[in-house]
């Protein structure tokens, strides 16, 4: 009987196909001799070119599954390059690379269609596991450019808001923020339900909200950390 769940055959892929489009000739050729066997085979570069323009035709003349793009380069440029690419063969994915790993330029990168944008400062190895990751259909971002989009997708308005409150009413921000009850910022205030409940309205209408909720939320995307010593083991999600 044929055995037919070879767990070797089972494992075994294809490689990953690769062009790089880059004017450094030492960091193209660099990459084409170290990927091979930093990926164990996984990842083989099948040609490059240093000619922005070129980059389409290369890919679709290799089949290549993934395209290596630095943003600066000459005319027409890194970011024409791999919008260029997408037209060319959607199922292609593109790792954008740049020398400075600035939010602005991941974005631009992204905008025109990459999956990916890595500094290339990085080392030849740190490329294998994205290269593998966005053909998943993974998008992969520096943890500190993906920090840097995260603030500042929040208005510049709402950043500001914390900064106008005085501390009281940031403390009682995170309390709500951390889905406290009535009776629960009462305890850790020491004031009165009645009188937290007049907080509380003050408070809403300061961060022009109609709900606490809405105020949970809007200390999620300012960033208002979590109140040190409060309320502990009763926090119960944004809010309740």
């Amino acid at each position: 009987m044929e055995q037919s769940d070879d767990p070797v055959a089972v494992e075994r892929r294809p490689p990953v196909d690769v062009v790089v489009v880059d004017d450094h000739p030492l960091f193209t050729r660099g990459l084409s001799l170290l990927l091979p066997g930093l990926s164990e085979g996984r990842v083989r570069v099948v040609g490059t070119t240093e000619d922005a323009s070129a980059a389409a035709a290369l890919v679709r003349r290799q089949h290549a599954d993934v395209a290596i793009v630095d943003l600066h380069m000459p005319p027409p440029g890194g970011t024409r390059a791999i919008a260029a690419i997408r037209r060319a063969d959607p199922l292609v994915r593109v790792v954008a690379l740049s020398g400075l790993a600035e939010a602005d330029a991941a974005i631009e990168a992204l905008r025109a269609g990459a999956s990916g944008f890595l500094p290339k400062t990085a080392d030849p190895e740190a490329l294998v596991r994205p290269l593998l990751a966005v053909l998943d259909g993974w998008s992969v971002l520096p943890e500190a450019v993906l920090r840097q989009l995260l603030d500042d997708a929040a208005p510049t308005g709402e950043r500001s808001i914390a900064d106008q409150l005085t501390a009281d009413e940031r403390r009682l921000w995170r309390l709500v923020a951390d889905g406290a009850s009535t009776v629960d910022i009462a305890t850790t205030l020491h004031v009165s339900e009645r009188t937290t409940k007049r907080l509380v309205a003050h408070l809403l209408k300061r961060l022009d909200v109609a709900t606490r909720v809405e105020a949970a939320a809007l200390a999620g995307r300012v960033g208002l950390g979590a109140e040190s010593g409060g309320l502990g083991g009763q926090a119960g999600g944004l809010a309740r």
